[in-house]
């Protein structure tokens, strides 16, 4: 799943991590969510995002820190 929404290329922004077919960086969609806009305003100015990438990068997440935190528990 990750191959088709991240993108880390070095000749795009320097190997920054960005949502394939863009060169719109994961990190401000993070950023946008956590200064508390929603993921259509974000969209809004971001256009070459689509929804569905957007919702899954943030999934993508979501299924990590999960994990993460499942394990640490059960350590």
């Amino acid at each position: 799943m990750t191959d088709a929404i991240i993108n880390r290329n070095p000749a795009i922004l320097g190997g920054t991590p960005v949502f394939t077919g863009t060169r719109v960086p994961i990190r401000i969609l993070m950023e946008h969510l956590e200064s508390g806009y929603d993921l259509s305003y974000f969209l809004e100015h971001f256009p070459s995002v689509s929804r569905e990438q957007a919702v899954q990068l943030i999934e993508l997440a979501t299924e990590k820190l999960t994990a993460d935190t499942e394990h640490e528990i059960a350590a």
